[in-house]
C-alpha cells in the first residue's frame, strides 16, 4: 500500500479518473445519492488529494481544501472516502492524521455523515451546528481549532 498527496496539476489523468471513480462508486453509486461530485472544488490552487493506493488503483481518499471563514485562513476536509474492499483496517483515520499534520495549528472544518460525528470526534472535531439532510443523508457540521 502506497500512500500519495497531490495537486490537481499534478495529478496524470489516469490517476484523476481513478481517484474520481472511486469517490462516484462509493458516493453516488454504493450510496444512492445523485449529486454533483464533480464540484469543480478539486481544480482550486489550494486543493490537496491524498490517497492510498494498492496496484495503483485507489482504496482510501480525502480532499483537503483551503478556504476563507469570515476573513481567516481555515482548512476544508471532504470527500472522504474507503472502497468497501478496504473497510476496517483505519485507512480513513491515516488519511485524516496526514492532512491533520499538514494543516498544523489552522482551524479545520467538515461536514460529517451524522454516522461518523464519534469517528471525527476522535480526531478533535466537534459539533458546531444541528444535524441537516444533504442529498438526503444527515450531516452534522464539525470545527477542529
Amino acid at each position: 500500500m502506497i500512500f500519495r498527496t497531490a495537486s490537481f496539476h499534478d495529478l496524470d489523468g489516469a490517476t484523476l479518473y481513478r481517484l474520481l471513480k472511486l469517490r462516484v462508486d462509493v458516493f453516488v453509486v454504493e450510496q444512492e445519492c445523485a449529486y454533483p461530485e464533480l464540484d469543480g472544488r478539486d481544480l482550486e490552487p489550494g486543493a490537496r488529494h491524498l490517497w492510498y493506493e494498492v496496484d495503483r488503483r485507489p482504496v482510501a481518499y480525502l480532499r483537503m481544501l483551503a478556504d476563507t471563514e469570515q476573513g481567516a485562513q481555515v482548512y476544508r476536509i471532504g470527500r472522504v472516502v474507503t472502497a468497501p474492499e478496504a473497510r476496517g483496517v483505519g485507512l480513513a483515520g491515516q488519511l485524516l492524521t496526514a492532512a491533520l499534520a499538514a494543516i498544523g495549528e489552522h482551524p479545520v472544518v467538515l461536514d460529517a455523515q451524522s454516522h461518523l460525528v464519534d469517528f471525527y470526534a476522535k480526531y478533535g472535531f466537534a459539533p458546531t451546528g444541528p444535524e441537516y439532510l444533504e442529498d438526503g443523508i444527515p450531516h452534522v457540521p464539525m470545527r477542529r481549532g
